[in-house]
């Protein structure tokens, strides 16, 4: 799996959505990815048939709802990715939350990996928790833990955890989704301009060098190639302490734990 891919949640728009996958693949990225409840999976298979680069050179993701939990609605779910995206496997199937009957979700996975249907198998926004509960109880590990990093929620403790397990640690939100002023922030910017580099291009650069792979969104062409242009620096060790002083150790979003966005999950259907 590529370290640096491409995001796709919120571009809902199927022509900007295919354009966007376009660019980035032109860009040089290879990893797209995408879920489920994003809708739009078919726009991303209509860019992976436009593209040409190979799709033996391409690694797509996408992701299982809570309303297809347990083991026949996810190998439902599954063949209904699969063929909006247009492809014939997965490179990696994710569950999106820790909700509803996901060992049998698991289970399932795990027989569909075992037919080539999926390459890799892992999960999205659990705690480790639920991670050692999983594999305690599983016969495959995780290969992935999609989870929120980034400056303002570092989570060293849970990639030391899930480094212990052979888990690799993805990031989602690597920009907070500019919360917090990320974008004007002052550390970052003095940091950039060292290397003459951008806040965002200094968070993905801090990121990789953990070892956490990042799948950062734009739709813009400019910002897409940006965003790619991180493999010619490296951060100096003061550099990434500096930045963990960011860390405020909590989510900038929500929590994953609360009942009453659990419920609302619940209720989302698409």
């Amino acid at each position: 799996m590529p370290l640096l891919g491409l995001g796709v949640y919120q571009i809902n728009n199927c022509e900007e959505c295919e354009q966007t996958i376009l660019t980035a693949i032109e860009t040089g990225y290879r990893l797209i990815d995408t879920a489920s409840a994003y809708g739009n999976e078919s726009a991303v298979g209509n860019a992976i048939k436009k593209s040409s680069i190979a799709r033996e050179n391409l690694f797509i993701t996408t992701k299982l709802w809570v309303q297809d939990a347990g083991y026949e609605n996810t190998k439902k779910a599954f063949e209904n990715s699969l063929k909006k995206l247009q492809l014939a496997y997965l490179d990696m199937y994710l569950i999106h939350q820790a909700v509803g009957d996901y060992y049998g979700s698991w289970r399932a996975m795990e027989d569909l990996y075992k037919e080539g249907k999926i390459k890799a198998i892992g999960i999205s926004n659990f705690f480790p928790d639920r991670v050692a509960d999983l594999i305690a109880h599983n016969e495959i590990t995780p290969s992935v833990n999609q989870i929120e990093v980034h400056p303002f929620y570092q989570r060293f403790d849970t990639q030391d955890f899930l480094q212990r397990k052979n888990v690799q640690i993805q990031s989602w939100a690597s920009f907070a989704e500019g919360r917090n002023n990320f974008f004007e922030n002052e550390l970052l910017s003095s940091i950039g301009k060292q290397y003459d580099k951008s806040i965002a291009q200094v968070t993905l650069r801090w990121l990789i060098q953990r070892g956490i792979a990042v799948i950062p969104k734009s739709v813009h062409k400019e910002r897409i190639i940006e965003n790619f242009d991180v493999w010619n620096f490296e951060l100096s060790k003061e550099d990434m302490d500096a930045i963990s002083a960011l860390d405020t150790n909590k989510s900038t979003f929500f929590d994953h734990r609360d009942p009453e966005i659990i419920a609302r999950w619940v209720q989302r259907k698409f």
